[in-house]
């Protein structure tokens, strides 16, 4: 049965393409939900860096590829939300800040 914590884990793996640091760093992911019986149904509630990314769903089928790889997942979906809007001061961890020079 996966878990929560087990796609977090699976998604340290995926970068922003624009900014090549870790999804998962920078705060873009806001959820990761499991549904089903046995967990198997994974919903990943997340943003972009910026609503006109350019390679937004070649991201976001990074992402899915990514869950669809922990063992016991039968379905990833990728909801996109922009609400709140992403904010690196507030939802990156302090190392990306010091790498994006935000203090």
């Amino acid at each position: 049965m996966p878990t929560a914590e087990q796609v977090r884990e699976a998604l340290v793996e995926v970068k922003d393409p624009e900014l090549n640091l870790g999804i998962l760093e920078l705060g873009l992911v806001y959820d990761i939900t499991t549904e089903g019986e046995n967990g198997e149904n994974v919903i990943v509630m997340m943003t972009l860096t910026s609503p006109m990314c350019p390679v937004g769903p070649m991201f976001k089928k990074s992402v899915e590829d990514h869950v669809l790889a922990v063992e016991g997942v039968k379905s990833a979906k990728v909801e996109i939300t922009f609400m709140p809007p992403w904010d690196p001061a507030t939802m990156a961890s302090d190392d990306v800040k010091a790498m994006l020079g935000i203090w």
